[in-house]
């Protein structure tokens, strides 16, 4: 028996499949182009999306020793709050999925700040009046691409984050769905209900039509009709990308926390059945909920730029040929040298949701050389995560022991070691570091009969490396304090009213 698990990123469409004990058996990547019309503006073509979905599902089971009948179920997982709008009679978009990293919402977000109110929002979807969710986004499309706004009130178009596009392109318009840990991203999903609140939907000034219906994170809600090769296989799971490393990740419990290294940074801490409403800076969210069970909550931080900061050095400056490259060129360096660098290149997203920062490299001088660059740009990741993981800290109570990583850049021995070292604690990857699409083929395979239930994915997670935090605590303090004067520096930058802020 095995699952096959769609993971779709910002970068690249994955299609990976599992077998019953969480073992990858086979993958399949499609990278799909990045569009950026101006300043702090991120867009996808979404039909270049569902295209590249479906080439690498067929790729993946052809690339196994699998046929159809050995896979029991697909689960869905991906970028969160990115938002397509479609017309549900041609099944094309009106215009081009706007991307979670996108700005160009923050007009929107301060009129319902004056107009709503930035309380209203928080205590009712647990998130901050912010350009990073789907709500306002569609918004935009609404009130900017000419005839959208009729053709919405008409009853004639669809809106969705990507698991809702791929699953009503996948079942032939048949199925128009999301789950709460994708709805609790949009600004619009009561958090004690899992329901849409139909004054905040008012308010954002989507119509009601427009919504996909919210099922729980793991139940079977049609069949794929597309691509043919996958043809009769049920969807039965949809997690959003972060909370579907969580449950990957065997985070099960309370107190339990991983981190996320992708194009961002994600850190979701498991706080149960009780929601926290946080008062540092982070988003209350849905960590899962399975089936007929209580809904299980967490809180997130968000940071808007990691990993997509060395592709940015690759592809922008020609710094690197690889990815892999960087941890080398860092290697060549003692230290930072003093140099930091602060990658606010669409804002900074938590602890501070300063929409108005952009980058900055602090600390240059004649010494600094690519090397010091480098370490830098991979630093950079570390110390926003302990920014986050401070916060998390002061909200839930409860003392980071030890930090489970999953993502690309887990892989840079330098990176986890410095995180260890910023940290204080130890850094723990686990044999098997694909725990994103790992959550969304647990999701699946439990709806089905593939998994058993927690007890079989907490036996399943093995702990492949370890690093523990080797530097001194005073060397620690003072790097940290230097990072945050850094940050300081990129406040303030994008003008209100700028092109730049929407």
């Amino acid at each position: 028996m095995a699952v096959m698990a769609i993971d779709q990123g910002t970068t690249s469409s994955r299609a990976i499949i599992f077998d019953e004990k969480g073992t990858p058996l086979a993958v399949d990547q499609v990278e799909h182009q990045q569009i950026f019309p101006q300043a702090g503006w991120v867009e996808h073509d979404p039909v270049e999306i569902a295209r590249n979905v479906r080439e690498v599902m067929g790729g993946a089971l052809a690339r196994s020793n699998l046929s159809l009948t050995d896979i029991k179920a697909v689960g869905i997982t991906q970028q969160r709050e990115t938002t397509v709008v479609w017309n549900r009679h041609t099944g094309m978009p009106v215009y081009n999925a706007i991307v979670w990293q996108d700005t160009r919402t923050q007009a929107i977000c301060d009129e319902l700040a004056r107009t709503v109110g930035e309380d209203r929002f928080r205590q009712t979807t647990g998130l901050p009046l912010a350009t990073y969710f789907c709500g306002p986004k569609v918004r935009w499309i609404l009130d900017n691409v000419e005839g959208a706004r009729a053709q919405a009130e008409a009853g004639d178009l669809l809106m969705g984050t990507i698991d809702t596009w791929l699953i009503w392109n996948g079942t032939g318009g048949e199925v128009h769905i999301t789950d709460p840990t994708n709805a609790s991203r949009t600004l619009m999903m009561d958090l004690d209900t899992l329901q849409w609140d139909p004054e905040l939907v008012s308010a954002m000034g989507i119509p009601m039509s427009m919504l996909p219906e919210i099922r729980s994170s793991s139940e079977i809600y049609g069949e794929i009709k597309y691509p043919r090769s996958m043809a009769g296989v049920p969807i039965s799971g949809i997690l959003g990308d972060q909370q579907a490393a969580t449950f990957g990740q065997a985070c099960l419990s309370p107190g339990e926390a991983k981190n996320t290294y992708g194009t961002g940074n994600f850190l979701l801490l498991n706080t149960g059945t009780e929601k926290v409403l946080s008062q540092n800076g982070l988003l209350t969210t849905v960590c899962y909920k399975i089936g007929d069970a209580a809904p299980v909550y967490a809180l997130e931080g968000s940071i808007a730029v990691t990993g997509s900061l060395i592709q940015w050095l690759r592809d922008n400056l020609g710094l690197i040929t690889n990815a892999a490259e960087i941890e080398e060129l860092a290697r060549g360096v003692e230290d930072n040298g003093d140099c930091y660098f602060v990658p606010a290149f669409s804002g900074l997203f938590a602890p501070y949701w300063r929409g108005d920062a952009r980058g900055a490299i602090v600390g240059l001088t004649r010494f600094i050389n690519k090397g010091h660059i480098a370490r830098a740009a991979l630093e950079a990741a570390a110390f926003q995560s302990r920014e986050v993981i401070e916060a998390m800290q002061a909200d839930s109570g409860v003392e980071l022991t030890c930090l489970k990583v999953d993502g690309g850049m887990v892989l840079n021995e330098l990176l986890m070691q410095f995180q260890a070292d910023i940290l204080g604690v130890p850094v723990v990857r686990p044999q098997t570091i694909e725990t994103t699409a790992l959550g969304a083929a647990y999701a699946a395979g439990l709806a089905v009969g593939v998994y058993s239930g927690e007890d079989e994915m907490r036996a399943n997670w093995v702990e492949g490396k370890r690093w523990e935090p080797q530097m001194d605590a005073k060397d620690r303090d003072w790097l940290f304090q230097r990072w945050r004067q850094a940050v300081t520096r990129t406040f303030d930058w994008v003008p209100v009213g700028d092109k730049g802020m929407g």
